[in-house]
């Protein structure tokens, strides 16, 4: 997901809060709705076109041997054809959001489905959320496999043979909740009180208004648009693009079994943890505007997908010795990423009265006011991995997307967009949440950095 920090500065308003934008973030913001549909073109097209070398499209438009032109009426264009299979697709994860209850927490252990309370809002409701992420991924996945072992409606490669068209779906679909979003609004918002204008129309449309904007009681945008259907379709996404590097090569090397594997492991991890989920940057802060709901449609299954898509075009087979290090640092890093946020669970849900490391953790007391005024109380833990680096997670996080694209080789830099959009957008996320903290906490906050000095990398930053 897109996010940006924004210096904001609060006045009464009739309608919600409102905020007065600073000019950086909104050139930011301009520049990002401007250019972000473009650069997933870009990354999907060199694919198409050039093997998926970057340098090569610029070399040629430099040169004069291309023009923007021409390169666009060599992209497939719009199809009918993939307009109803990704009309068929949200389609179908909206039947199974909506009308199909959890039941996989009834018989799988320490799974928390069903309906769960989210966290509290800034005007301080608490909603309620049916999850049912993992048994919409794991139907939608049996499906997947029966239709390719037994049924053969569709070919395994569908999702591959029709990705440029499919990429103006997404798009379609992108720019027609985040609008819908952003007139529901001002027209009949969910909840007033959760609403932030700025009066800035740009800021307002790309960042969102409302804060948990829903249909019903139960069809809530962030968690569907999240979730489903870029996340369910991640995997599927992968499953196709193995499959078409069979098709056409007769095998499937060990880079895209890896990729493959690596990347289940995060949306599994995902889906299992979607209760937990509820309490994170993306649920508990963020507004839902067209960063959200066009980066989930758009953003997220055509350029976190990039490694499986350039091994397509590339298809690399690794030493024994590169592939293991590769596994290991996913699997470190998953480790990382999961420990520490499984610590941070654990230390919630009992308020402290665990054993982190062996031992009872330590924290600092804070206290802070929600939007009504109400005074309430939180801990900030200085034990286990929180007590080495305020955002180990995110450092598991790194280590698994590095691998990702170490998975491709280093015969392009093509797959390697990944691990720098996530740096940049998790150290931004870091400095983000930190300056929420800060004005949130106040001094508690000061004695917690005292207490826990880096962020990400102990000793170094």
């Amino acid at each position: 997901h897109t996010t940006l920090c924004v210096e904001e500065k609060r006045h009464t308003s009739w309608f919600g809060a409102a905020l007065e934008v600073d000019w950086f973030s909104l050139s930011a913001v301009i520049l990002l709705l401007c250019t972000a549909p473009f650069l997933v073109f870009f990354f999907v097209m060199v694919c198409d076109q050039y093997q998926c070398s970057v340098s090569q499209p610029l070399v040629e438009l430099y040169s004069g041997e291309a023009t923007l032109g021409s390169i666009w009426d060599k992209a497939p264009s719009f199809t009918w054809a993939a307009a109803q299979i990704y009309t068929v697709w949200v389609s179908f994860q909206v039947v199974l959001y909506m009308c199909v209850p959890d039941i996989t927490h009834k018989f799988l252990p320490g799974y928390a489905g069903g309906v769960q309370d989210g966290a509290r809002t800034p005007a301080g409701l608490i909603n309620k959320y049916e999850i049912n992420g993992l048994q919409s991924w794991l139907i939608t996945h049996a499906l997947w496999y029966a239709n390719a072992q037994y049924f053969h409606w569709f070919s395994p490669t569908i999702i591959f043979d029709n990705w440029i068209p499919l990429l103006w779906c997404t798009n379609i679909l992108g720019y027609a909740v985040s609008t819908f979003a952003f007139v529901k609004a001002y027209l009949f918002p969910t909840n007033a009180e959760d609403c932030k204008f700025t009066g800035n129309v740009f800021y307002n449309y790309m960042m969102g208004i409302e804060f948990n904007p829903r249909i019903g009681k139960w069809f809530d945008f962030k968690l569907f648009f999240n979730g489903r259907p870029g996340i369910v379709a991640w995997t599927l996404i992968n499953l196709s693009y193995a499959a078409k590097q069979q098709e056409l090569y007769g095998y499937v090397t060990n880079s895209m079994i890896l990729v493959n594997v690596l990347q289940a492991i995060y949306v599994l991890d995902f889906f299992w943890n979607e209760a937990w989920y509820l309490k994170t940057i993306d649920i508990c802060h963020d507004h839902f505007g067209w960063y959200l709901g066009w980066g989930d449609c758009v953003w997220l299954p055509f350029l976190y997908t990039l490694q499986g898509l350039y091994l397509v075009y590339n298809p690399v087979q690794l030493s024994t010795a590169h592939a293991a290090a590769v596994l290991l640092l996913g699997l470190v890093g998953y480790y990382v990423f999961r420990s520490t946020n499984h610590q941070k669970d654990l230390f919630r849900r009992t308020e402290g009265k665990c054993s982190i490391w062996g031992k009872k953790p330590t924290f600092i007391e804070c206290a802070y006011r929600s939007g009504d005024g109400g005074l309430h109380h939180s801990k900030l833990m200085t034990s286990g991995f929180w007590g080495v680096a305020r955002h180990l997670n995110y450092t598991g996080d790194l280590m698994g997307s590095l691998a990702y694209c170490a998975a491709c080789g280093f015969g392009h830099i093509h797959p390697y967009f990944y691990i720098v959009y996530m740096t940049i957008l998790l150290v931004h996320r870091c400095v983000r949440d930190e300056h929420r903290c800060s004005s949130k906490y106040g001094k508690d906050w000061k004695r917690y950095t005292d207490a826990v000095p880096y962020r990400l990398l102990p000793g170094i930053f």
